[in-house]
């Protein structure tokens, strides 16, 4: 019998990065909270200061540590709130990257903007209003071209998601309508019948507007998840391949 093969050791820098991590996970670091001095977390885990220093860049670049220079208590390394923006670029690079079949895409997508809906239809403020009105009237604008339609789909459901009032809620929705905005537009691109095809797609966002505005969750929900099906029905011939169809790659 072959002995399974043994598994690689973690490089230096990862066991920094499981360190923090586990820490992080176990409520023993929390937001504000410094890290051992460069020296000391080095010798602490047995690594070099080159491999504690490459393990901050690496946090730092996903918005989970800070670190400063500075006198006393001034320079260190922090443990930080991610950013809205740093988790929503995060999750959007790695769906896109992933190559996720495009029905499993769909369906998280479907998931994530009815509960978008439903929340935006109690926490939706005035100025959340305003601006799915104003990506409304950018749709709206006649003979507008296929990208332009494209960015103001995408500002349209992004402010969907930032009126539900939950802001992990809100960045992956954002996160997902993101990753397929250049292959949707590729799809508008190659569609066919496109006049009929945005008519139908402002009319849907319409209504939607108005469950919203009317605070009807039930509504708004069913709406949502129609104008995601029906707009994948339309637009599924014209996709890029890349994405896939549900089919092993």
């Amino acid at each position: 019998m072959t002995a399974p093969a043994p598994l690689s050791a973690p490089r230096a820098f990862e066991v920094v990065l499981e360190w923090v991590e586990s820490r992080i996970l176990a409520g023993q670091l929390h937001v504000g909270d410094l890290l051992p001095p460069e020296r000391e977390l080095a010798r602490q885990l047995g690594v070099s200061r080159s491999a504690v220093r490459e393990a901050v860049r690496t946090l730092a670049a996903q918005g989970v540590l800070r670190s400063s220079v500075g006198a006393g208590g001034a320079g260190g390394t922090t443990v930080t709130a991610v950013p809205s923006r740093a988790l929503e670029r995060f999750l959007r690079l790695h769906v896109a990257l992933a190559n996720f079949p495009v029905d499993d895409v769909i369906q998280a997508r479907i998931a994530l903007e009815r509960l978008s809906a439903r929340l935006a239809t109690s926490n939706a403020r005035a100025s959340d209003l305003a601006a799915m009105r104003e990506a409304l009237a950018a749709m709206d604008v006649a003979g507008i071209d296929k990208s332009a339609f494209n960015d103001a789909d995408t500002a349209y459901h992004v402010a969907i998601a930032g009126a539900a009032g939950n802001r992990l809620v809100a960045d992956m929705t954002v996160a997902i309508r993101e990753s397929m905005r250049l292959p949707l537009l590729d799809a508008f691109r190659n569609v066919g019948e496109w006049d009929d095809l945005v008519d139908g797609l402002r009319a849907q966002h319409q209504a939607i507007y108005r469950a919203i505005e009317a605070r009807d969750a039930d509504r708004a929900e069913d709406l949502v998840e129609e104008h995601i099906r029906s707009a994948w029905r339309r637009l599924a011939p014209s996709f890029d391949r890349r994405w896939g169809t549900g089919e092993e790659h």
